[in-house]
């Protein structure tokens, strides 16, 4: 493969997120299903924020945040996503900047304000997302920069992008530029709602060769195949022209071919804090690890250290640099 200007191209929903914790008689009181992401109107996310007790905001969006891991393995990642240039999206770009990311979109002028994700974090580690796309919504193929495409050894793709029309566009235009050089692309699923908004959709990207990489936890290949059988949705899974990457939470992943399902092993926590942004984390250290040449375990096990590192505290990005922690654990020279 010839050697590209960037690891992994991320294309998805710019968002600052927004955490608090939130017990379930609050979420029962604001009308929220625990564990779900629901997109939300500006009105009721000013309301919803009043609601909130004390919060902590950072920089977020799934993508975004797998291009922020990719950085802390020491990738080199880029992103495409829709701001506006107000303050939040000011602060998005400058986090994005700061850790050495590539973001060259350029920022809206006018409409929706910069998109907003509120996560209410419950005792148990589980996060409910309340997401106002604002800008984000504008993203279309008119952002895709070819050059940044054809400089990208593999193109991500979050699949809540999938609810702004235009976006499709622009991902669909992302892909066929990637496959006419040397590119890869993956695709994660992102939740199992947004599968069953877009099945048929996310179905023929996989069965049609859109995607060489399909990123999804259990609860979202079972919905994507519509069984409450893992195996017979995995089984389904590898009749696909796809790797498949099957995140299990504390028992691991699944690497699954039409050739093999092989197990990886989860890594072991001290304690559960916030399980916001596990599967973007996981997909940035797999997909740093296949940018750079690791084999399909190695990279599982770079995705599972990652995704260990995030869960032990609050927020969705990580708070020790993931390059020194895989040098540590042997994963990287």
């Amino acid at each position: 493969m010839t050697l590209k200007r960037h690891d992994v191209l991320g294309i998805g929903n710019a968002l600052v997120d927004i955490l608090a914790p939130a017990d379930d008689d609050f979420l029962l009181a604001q009308n929220v299903l625990k564990g779900a992401m629901q997109l939300i109107d500006e009105e009721r996310a000013e309301a919803l924020y009043a609601a909130m007790g004390a919060t902590v905001t950072v920089s977020g969006g799934s993508a975004s945040n797998t291009i922020a891991g990719v950085a802390s393995f020491g990738g080199r990642g880029a992103l495409i996503a829709k701001v506006r240039n107000d303050e939040l999206g000011k602060v998005f770009a400058h986090d994005l900047h700061a850790i050495g990311v590539t973001f060259e979109t350029a920022a809206a002028s006018e409409g929706p304000a910069t998109g907003r994700c509120f996560i209410l974090v419950s005792p148990d580690g589980e996060r409910t997302m309340n997401t106002y796309l604002g800008a984000g919504q504008g993203l279309g193929p008119a952002d895709i920069d070819k050059a940044v495409v054809d400089a990208s050894a593999i193109v991500y793709l979050e699949g809540y992008l999938w609810d702004p029309p235009e976006a499709k566009l622009a991902f669909l235009k992302a892909a066929e530029i990637a496959h006419a050089g040397d590119g890869r692309v993956a695709l994660t699923l992102s939740d199992a709602f947004c599968v069953d908004r877009y099945r048929d959709e996310f179905l023929r990207l996989v069965s049609d060769g859109v995607v060489d990489i399909l990123f999804a936890n259990e609860h979202e290949l079972k919905s994507l195949y519509q069984t409450a059988d893992i195996d017979t949705a995995v089984a389904a899974l590898r009749r696909n022209p796809v790797l498949g990457v099957v995140t299990r939470s504390e028992q691991g992943s699944l690497l699954v071919s039409r050739d093999e399902t092989r197990a990886v092993a989860a890594c072991p926590i001290d304690r559960l804090v916030d399980t916001t942004g596990a599967g973007d984390l996981f997909a940035a250290g797999f997909l740093v690890g296949l940018a750079q040449g690791a084999d399909d375990v190695t990279c599982a096990r770079l995705g599972a250290l990652a995704a260990a590192e995030v869960i032990q505290h609050l927020g969705a990005r990580p708070e020790r640099g993931l390059k020194d922690l895989a040098t540590e654990n042997g994963l990287l020279g």
